[in-house]
């Protein structure tokens, strides 16, 4: 595999011999889980972007594991998506990797959550579908057009709905700017506006929403194009409803989750920088850092300092060192239950002991006051009831979601190994416990459990921020 470094980005990335798609380097999350069929269980979503779909090489696709009061399993309720499923628009084609990018919202608050997937590459270039909830699950989908993004549409999408009509929102990051589209949303396909704002920097990478200033009316957060004097992209937050997005000075990186990590009740944002800097603390950190920027009643100001959290930060397990790539897979969730958030973060090309590159995650907790760092906790493939072993070039920790799959009240947490057997990729569902998840009772999904095997690069839990190198 390549290096992580600030100097060494490439627009067609080499990745186990085989050339990507000529795109310039993104970030993308992976849907955290949701009640699709309204049964009061919460459903995993498992994206295959490189899913070989018939003769159709990573074509893609996205397999659904119903919840229930056992939590999800192969045994179980399941429903594997593609572009040829009944209800679904468009056409499987070789290279489309549907399933890149996932975000869940019930968008048209019929009380079902809806699956919004990109398809950014292949023939069309780029599509996003809303999977539409019902009793029966995910039953029909709809398009999202592009308005004007000719290429990668679908890099990254985010998704909230945070109250009735424009409080719902979708954001679709492209090769020329963003789309976001406002509600009402029906499942018809129908909502009230969709406005694009062009990005003179190319390609927007990651895109995610969060309320910062507690208006009630969301704010969204995108990455410009790749700089090659920096270790990220600028980050743009959008606090006015606008086209002047402004961008946040002293901070820079590929990722955003969003979560309220101090309980005061606004959202806070927070950015994963996960490369090894050319000059450290000046344009990121030895390792990879995670940055936080606290909401508040004005939101966000653009030249707000953010508190800088490394492995080296006290409480965080592990060191720093160079390309562990801390901060590639990120997520905010209350694990705990306490009505703080906890930071999830991946570092896939971690270092365990002497296997290199296996990855590791670590959290850590949220705090009403103080430095973030404290109790903070980890976990890697040799933790104690986590299946398989560590292995080199795993990518344990490229990406992470968290939600509560049997309904006890405890979220169980999901990371991605992007490149367990042959890049064929895994993901691990680790339990919740009574104060934090556990590796008790671990399970692992892969594509041969999921039956859908192939020899190479199926990429189960999505590919997180191995574009960038």
């Amino acid at each position: 595999m390549g290096r992580w470094t600030a100097a060494a980005i490439v627009a067609a990335s080499l990745v186990a011999g085989t050339l990507l798609p000529a795109a310039p380097a993104a970030a993308v999350h992976g849907a955290v889980p949701g009640d699709f069929n309204g049964d009061g269980y919460r459903d995993a979503v498992l994206p295959i972007p490189g899913a070989d779909i018939g003769s159709e090489l990573r074509a893609g696709a996205v397999v659904v594991l119903y919840g229930s009061s056992r939590g999800v399993s192969t045994a179980g309720k399941r429903q594997v998506i593609t572009q040829n499923s009944p209800g679904v628009p468009g056409v499987v084609g070789g290279y489309n990797r549907f399933g890149t990018s996932t975000a869940t919202a019930d968008l048209n608050r019929d009380g079902y959550a809806d699956l919004v997937v990109g398809a950014p590459y292949g023939a069309d270039k780029g599509t996003v579908t809303v999977l539409w909830g019902s009793r029966n699950g995910l039953a029909k989908g709809t398009f999202l057009p592009k308005q004007g993004l000719n290429e990668w549409y679908g890099t990254d999408v985010a998704a909230i709905s945070a109250g009735a009509g424009a409080r719902t929102q979708v954001v679709v990051g492209g090769s020329q700017g963003t789309v976001t589209f406002k509600g009402p949303f029906s499942s018809s396909g129908t909502y009230a506006s969709a406005v694009q704002t062009p990005r003179e920097e190319g390609l927007i990478g990651s895109v995610a929403l969060g309320d910062f200033d507690r208006n009630g009316s969301p704010d969204q957060v995108v990455f410009g194009g790749r700089r090659l004097d920096i270790t990220g992209s600028d980050i743009r937050v959008n606090q006015t409803g606008g086209t002047d997005w402004p961008v946040l000075e002293k901070g820079n990186g590929f990722i955003a989750a969003t979560g309220d990590v101090n309980g005061d009740g606004y959202t806070d944002l927070v950015v994963g920088d996960p490369l090894t800097p050319v000059t450290p603390g000046v344009d990121g950190e030895l390792g990879g850092r995670v940055l936080v920027w606290r909401g508040s009643a004005s939101g966000i100001r653009p030249d707000a300092t953010p508190e800088v959290i490394t492995q080296d930060t006290a409480g965080v397990p592990g060191t720093s060192e160079k390309q562990d790539t801390f901060g590639a897979g990120l997520a905010v969730a209350d694990l705990n239950r306490d009505g703080l958030a906890e930071i999830i973060v991946g570092a896939p090309y971690e270092a365990v002991g002497a296997v290199r590159r296996t990855g590791m995650v670590t959290v850590i907790p949220g705090r009403r006051s103080g430095p973030l760092g404290s109790g903070g906790y980890s976990f890697h493939q040799d933790t104690p009831g986590v299946p398989s072993v560590n292995e080199t070039r795993d990518c344990f920790g490229a990406t992470v979601s968290a939600g509560d799959v049997n309904k006890d009240g405890k979220p169980e947490l999901f990371i991605g190994a992007a490149c367990e057997n042959h890049y064929n990729g895994a993901v691990f569902m680790l339990p919740g416990g009574s104060s934090r998840p556990t590796g008790t009772g671990s399970r692992a999904f892969t594509l041969d459990s999921l039956g859908m095997p192939q020899w190479y690069e199926g990429w189960l839990g999505g590919n997180g921020l191995l574009w960038v190198y």
